[in-house]
């Protein structure tokens, strides 16, 4: 069972953040510190966290410069960084400092216990999604042809992306039962057997001659 911090200095944003957690698979307990100095206590107090979820804006220190203290003090501790702002200079300076994933707060909840759930089961589906997001355009759709149809192939683009079934749906047009079908159809194509691993061969596959 997995122990989890929420650091964050707006009470109401924390209760909401500790509401959302309590639904990841595996959780059992979810505690919450507004500041860095609580939150080292919490540490001290309770043992080491399987998972702390930092805000980047507090009072003192930044959350950049906290998160750096956690991976230094404790670098088995997985952390996830949710912010207002989401920008890819933001994200990534979030994760060349060792940030385990990102999450706006503008997302919804369901997104937040995805990625969660991800990180806790060790799954690396941001890092392949970014991986595969850099890679060079092929075929004007981001990727090779795979044997995919059309429609598929608008689907894994946005897989790359890291859209949700429900952001795919809605950018498509799609019901999320429609979009489902197409990522089963995809990842039985690829032969692989979930998001992560798909993704993982869309970025290591080579270009096409």
């Amino acid at each position: 069972m997995s122990k989890l911090l929420v650091v964050d200095d707006h009470a109401l944003v924390r209760e909401g953040l500790v509401q959302a957690l309590l639904r990841v698979p595996g959780v059992s307990s979810v505690m919450e510190a507004a500041d860095a100095e609580s939150a080292l206590q919490m540490f001290a107090t309770h043992g080491v966290f399987d998972l702390v979820l930092l805000d980047l804006m507090l009072p003192g220190i930044s959350g950049l410069s906290f998160l750096g203290v956690l991976r230094k003090r404790y670098p088995g501790v997985q952390v996830v960084v949710v912010s207002a702002l989401d920008g890819p200079d933001i994200v990534g300076r979030a994760r060349a400092s060792g940030a385990a994933g990102f999450v706006c707060k503008a997302r919804p909840a369901c997104d937040l216990v995805e990625t969660v759930t991800r990180i806790l089961s060790g799954d690396n589906a941001d890092e392949a999604a970014e991986e595969a997001a850099q890679m060079p355009r092929r075929n004007g759709h981001g990727q090779q042809d795979f044997g995919l149809t059309v429609a598929q192939k608008r689907v894994l683009d946005l897989l790359i992306k890291g859209k949700s079934n429900r952001d795919i749906a809605e950018a498509l047009g799609l019901t999320e039962g429609t979009v489902k079908v197409h990522v089963t159809a995809i990842l039985k194509t690829l032969r692989v057997s979930n998001r992560t691993q798909a993704l993982l061969k869309v970025a290591k596959s080579p270009l096409p001659l």
